[in-house]
């Protein structure tokens, strides 16, 4: 008698989607399911909601780090409130933080997305890198002048 698949098609690729959506790697993936490494890639094959749910979640997951990849090495602005307290009240008062652009976020993005430009670019080539710097914030500025729009 055969044994029972543990592949339920209305639970098995949401949770494969969650866990995929965690960072997690088909390994662990596959422990967190209560199945081998080769099970995992069988379910791959044979059921395409499986398949599809965790390419999902692995693009999800991935967009968000190259997001904030591209924030650090652009460098961004952020609001910081503190509250001060005196004996007769309580303000809040804003501050506006700037957190530089990142030069190795930088070289890291520009040498997987430009090899063929930034593939031997040292890091302390440091005109172009400078160059590369003042556009980049630029560009932000640009940005964050739209969003505040």
């Amino acid at each position: 008698m055969a044994r029972r698949s543990k592949y339920d098609p209305d639970e098995t690729p949401k949770l494969a989607k969650q866990y995929a959506e965690q960072g997690m790697t088909n390994e662990e993936i596959a422990q967190c399911l209560g199945i081998t490494r080769s099970t995992l890639y069988e379910w791959q094959n044979r059921h395409s909601e499986f398949m599809d749910a965790l390419k999902k979640g692995k693009i999800s997951t991935d967009t968000r780090v190259e997001q904030a990849l591209l924030k650090r090495a652009l460098g961004y602005q952020y609001e910081e409130r503190k509250t001060i307290t005196t004996d007769s009240s309580n303000r809040t008062e804003v501050y506006i933080k700037e957190v530089p652009p990142d030069t190795t976020a930088q070289i890291f993005w520009l040498k997987n997305r430009k090899p063929d430009e930034w593939r031997n670019a040292q890091p302390d080539d440091r005109e172009k890198v400078e160059e590369l710097i003042e556009g980049m914030k630029e560009n932000a500025r640009a940005v964050l002048q739209q969003e505040t729009s």
